[in-house]
């Protein structure tokens, strides 16, 4: 399937939106980092909010104090998570097993 030709207007649209919720993402991962926001509240909005729902668990995780890549690789793989799995696609188990290790 190809993609739609955009005009140069929907082009630049497209562009500034996906700016936007890049800026949204950075947001959320800085205010998990400052402590403003923790995990469980983050996956709990997961499902309504589009821009926490697109955001990889591993980049939240990532946020996370004394959480760099070598240890989020491990407790995903712990937990069964694909490296790639974004918030709003965890299943309940998922979710659960990710909460309990990180407790």
């Amino acid at each position: 399937m190809a993609l739609p030709t955009l005009t140069p207007e929907q082009r630049q649209e497209a562009l500034k939106k996906a700016a936007a919720a890049r800026t949204a993402r950075k947001e959320l991962r800085d205010a998990i980092a400052r402590g403003d926001e923790t995990i469980p509240a983050v996956l709990d909005r997961a499902k309504s909010d589009a821009i926490v729902g697109k955001t990889k668990v591993a980049d939240l995780l990532k946020s996370l104090p004394g959480y760099g890549p070598a240890k989020v690789s491990a407790l995903l793989e712990k937990t069964g998570i694909d490296a790639s799995r974004r918030a709003a696609g965890l299943g309940d188990r998922q979710r659960q097993a990710l909460l309990d290790a990180l407790k």
